[in-house]
């Protein structure tokens, strides 16, 4: 296993990224000295505000590229336990979030570009960000970047539009539900699924409060039973509108449930669609750095005409 797992708190040098050959050769050749991998597949992954979404994805990553014997992908993370620190401000609506005299959102940004960029120099030829938070600003912190960066909500709405899901109102869009803990993840989910097509359904207001937001604080009390009685409520809530999946946008929420529970059939991880789109890159970015290696004319011996 050719993998790397980095915490720093890394501010890195002011870089631009710079367009890549399509040559695989040509690919490692640009990786700088400095580069902790360079196979042509290596993953980046940007820790984000949850730790543990971090590892949640780490532990798909390793599960799904090695279950068939295989090698794990390489992989080098980069986390960042200060991130961890804003977690109350991000947690805060947008408008909260503008509204207060640190902009907090300018420090996240700041700080997830330039995890962005420590990745890139590490030898990473592609991005992830496992952070339902995080994606929110995937536009400011992917800008300049000319490596593949997969955008968790965008993994998920294609895995449901792959799914060829039909509507179960007659007359109407497929809805698809999702639970966040916060105004922040909405963000990363709803653009991307309504580009789709789908119908994004949201909780109201009552069951945010009386009803995601205790089950969050039972679970900090370590009231299992009880986070997850009001996380079946909240699910429920959605499906009697007629959602065809929920997804859970809240590491706090997932694996909550047990695995034998019924209503697990009409969620979804997006962590897992994430996961899922990584592996099958990593495996044809290999496949073609292969190829490339192994094709006739570079196995040619050059002919000596002196």
């Amino acid at each position: 296993m050719s993998s790397t797992l980095v915490q720093t708190d890394e501010n890195g040098d002011h870089y631009e990224s710079k367009k890549i050959s399509s040559s695989p050769s040509a690919q490692l050749k640009s990786q700088p000295h400095s580069s902790l991998l360079s196979q042509a597949n290596t993953v980046g992954i940007i820790g984000g505000v949850s730790v543990l979404s971090t590892l949640i994805f780490l532990e798909k990553l390793v599960w799904w590229s090695s279950r068939n014997g295989e090698e794990c992908v390489p992989f080098v993370v980069c986390s960042d336990p200060a991130i961890d620190g804003s977690r109350q401000s991000v947690h805060s609506s947008l408008s909260e979030i503008a509204e207060n005299e640190v902009s907090y959102e300018h420090v996240i940004v700041h700080s997830l570009k330039q995890k962005r960029v420590f990745l890139e120099k590490s030898g990473a030829r592609c991005i992830v960000m496992p952070c339902h938070i995080s994606n929110a600003w995937y536009d400011e912190i992917s800008e300049s970047c000319t490596l593949p960066f997969f955008h968790i909500g965008e993994c998920a709405a294609r895995e449901l539009k792959e799914a060829k899901l039909k509507p179960l109102d007659a007359g109407s869009n497929v809805r698809i539900g999702v639970l966040a803990a916060c105004e922040t993840a909405v963000v990363t989910y709803e653009d991307k699924l309504q580009n789709q097509g789908f119908e994004v359904v949201l909780p109201d207001k009552a069951t945010v409060e009386h009803i995601l937001m205790p089950a969050i604080e039972s679970l900090n009390q370590r009231d299992v039973e009880g986070a997850r009685n009001l996380l079946r409520i909240a699910i429920q809530v959605l499906l009697i509108r007629a959602v065809n999946v929920v997804i859970i946008a809240s590491e706090e929420l997932q694996n909550l449930l047990p695995g034998e529970d019924p209503l697990l059939k009409k969620c979804m991880d997006p962590i897992d669609a994430l996961a899922r789109t990584t592996v099958k890159w990593a495996k044809s970015a290999k496949k073609d750095n292969d190829d490339w290696i192994n094709s006739p004319r570079l196995s040619q011996t050059p002919q000596n005409n002196g």
